[in-house]
């Protein structure tokens, strides 16, 4: 089994980076990405480097951030061999794009996304090496139209590939992004996918670009039609509570987080999900009849949001 072509997928990774940041700063209108370029000394326990870009205090995003990560390792991470133990004991490379914006406006949902790629090798055997990645979208107030385009979207990026992509892929990703303790979803969902490698590199590539490429279709249309909408103090206070949840998933549910920290990622890059501002509120449910209780009662649950089209 030959050696899976890294350097493209590398190529591809840079390329999607400065893409998407350029159309998150035409969509802003106001403030540009700043970089923090990062390099590992040989030696460490995790070699390698990455872009990580920061859009901050703009006139539609309160904050976005962009990385572009490509490290190697002696030992893979316990988040990582947990649920593939064949992995232990072998060196690993692994490179990425990963991605959370926060909108200042409360209409506009907070978005992530994000594409992958690792092998893990032994000397005598095969490598092992699989992709993994997605996008999903969480509202803090409820626009059928939108859910609606995010996942016809999601579905124009998977057809290619095969009509039973995106139903497994959308059920993974409602599966993925549950706040367990919350017994809540994070959001509307989107896509997710993990461990893969059937069919072959350049099929698994070639979908995961699919799916990277139709981010921004996906994301921008719905920032368009939201980013002026007037707002409140109360919708302001109950997007901060509903961060709350973002960072409780990050911290407690996701595989990136925990692989960085576990593995001696640079802690900066790997906390630039987190919103800028944020707010917990002990006990607190919505009030019956509200768009805030709407959002609970019919986004916030498993639902087929292309039955209607």
């Amino acid at each position: 089994m030959s050696r899976p072509d890294s350097r493209k997928v590398i190529d591809y990774f840079k390329d999607l980076q400065d893409r998407i940041c350029e159309g998150i700063e035409n969509l802003d209108g106001e403030q540009r990405f700043r970089e923090d370029a990062w390099e590992r000394e040989p030696g460490e326990r995790l070699g390698g480097g990455g872009r990580t870009r920061v859009l901050e205090d703009g006139a539609v995003f309160e904050q976005a951030g962009i990385n572009f990560s490509h490290v190697t390792g002696n030992r893979m991470p316990a988040s990582a061999t947990a649920h593939r133990p064949e992995l232990e004991g072998r060196r690993f490379e692994a490179t990425g794009v990963s991605l959370v914006i926060h909108p200042r406006n409360p209409y506009v949902p907070t978005s992530h996304a994000n594409v992958r790629f690792f092998i893990a090798e032994k000397d005598g055997e095969a490598p092992i090496w699989w992709f993994g990645g997605g996008f999903d979208l969480t509202p803090f107030y409820g626009f059928e139209t939108d859910c609606r385009h995010w996942h016809r979207t999601a579905r124009a990026a998977c057809n290619p590939f095969g009509e039973d992509v995106y139903p497994r892929f959308k059920q993974w990703c409602d599966d993925y992004f549950y706040l367990r303790h919350r017994e809540e979803p994070r959001g509307i969902g989107g896509l997710f996918f993990d461990d893969l490698n059937e069919g072959g590199f350049e099929h698994c590539f070639g979908l995961t670009r699919s799916i990277g490429d139709h981010y921004l279709p996906a994301y921008a249309p719905i920032v368009e039609r939201r980013k002026d909408l007037d707002y409140g103090q109360r919708e302001r206070d109950f997007q901060l509570y509903r961060r709350g949840r973002y960072v409780e998933f990050n911290l407690v549910y996701d595989r990136g987080t925990l692989f960085g920290l576990q593995s001696g990622g640079r802690t900066e890059s790997i906390l630039m999900s987190m919103p800028p501002l944020v707010r917990w509120q002990y006990n607190w449910r919505p009030e019956p009849g509200t768009e805030e209780a709407r959002l609970y009662e019919e986004f916030l649950r498993p639902r087929d949001w292309l039955a209607d089209g």
